[in-house]
């Protein structure tokens, strides 16, 4: 009975026929260097080669296919990608392990604040070589993660903690993406942005904020009132001097025609009355134009 996993290495049929082994072994052989001497760089990456006669070679190897030495030429694949490294919550996007936790740092009068951060970047494809040269494929454990909570936490301690909390925030996060980009350009890595959000204060300093806010609510109430009473007392002001010099009409009126002081008398008691007769034998007639409205 035929065994169907017994693979049939009769070279005196099929494709090996009329072959030596050591041909057949020469040509496995060839294969096998022709394949390590063939690299393919895929979009979105540079390759680094070590020689390992002369070194790393100065040059970064760019989309394509490539031909190596095997066995001298080792290569090193690269992503020249825009990357993000966050500092945040556990479960927050792009965050991978508890070394990405928040930043943590102190401002300048001692308080304590947590942010989460995140910083784009990407390596400089023309100087993906010096990179390796310099750091290694390692690069954001041994330089972006390091140096980004330390720069981060130089230029915070530098400001009080009411500049952080207020429209300065804005400043801070330029100045941390500033300095940050002259820093990893000695790595010849491109920073592209530093992002600055979810800031925390601790307890006593966020009662602290919000008493301060109630005062400020309380003193706005207050300023309206005493808007509100000084506007009723300008109101006052001006209906008296209306009044006085009402007053002051009427008397100039008085003066002038003295009757009018009996016809204002007589028009309480009766709307529209012309003539009175007081005592059975006095009449008041009103002239007419003491009538006239």
């Amino acid at each position: 009975m035929k065994d169907s996993n017994v693979v049939n290495m009769d070279f005196n049929s099929g494709p090996f026929k009329g072959m030596s082994i050591g041909l057949i072994f020469l040509i496995i052989l060839a294969i096998i260097v022709l394949s390590k001497a063939i690299l393919v760089v895929n979009a979105g990456e540079r390759a680094v080669v070590m020689n390992k006669v002369t070194g790393v070679e100065e040059r970064t190897l760019g989309e394509g296919l490539h031909f190596l030495i095997p066995g001298i030429q080792e290569p090193t694949i690269y992503s020249v990608r825009t990357q993000t490294y966050t500092m945040a919550q556990e479960g927050s996007r792009n965050v991978r392990t508890t070394d990405d936790a928040p930043l943590v740092s102190l401002t300048s009068d001692g308080q304590k604040i947590t942010m989460d951060m995140s910083v784009r970047y990407n390596l400089i494809p023309e100087k993906v070589w010096k990179l390796h040269q310099k750091v290694g494929p390692y690069y954001e454990e041994k330089i972006i993660k390091p140096e980004v909570r330390s720069v981060a936490r130089n230029t915070i301690s530098t400001y009080p903690v009411l500049d952080v909390y207020s429209e300065k925030r804005m400043e801070i996060q330029n100045q941390i993406q500033e300095q940050l980009k002259k820093t990893l350009e000695n790595y010849d890595i491109n920073l592209s942005e530093v992002l600055i959000r979810n800031v925390k204060f601790s307890e006593e300093f966020a009662r602290a904020i919000e008493m301060k806010q109630v005062a400020l609510q309380e003193a706005e109430r207050m300023k309206y009132v005493l808007e509100k009473e000084k506007q009723e007392k300008q109101r006052k002001i001006i209906e008296a001097q209306g009044e006085a010099e009402a007053i002051k009409e009427k008397g100039t009126a008085l003066r002038a025609n003295p009757q009018l002081i009996q016809y204002e008398y007589v028009q309480k008691l009766t709307p529209g009355i012309k003539t009175v007769i007081t005592d059975q034998t006095s009449i008041m007639n009103f002239p007419e134009d003491l009538l006239k409205e």
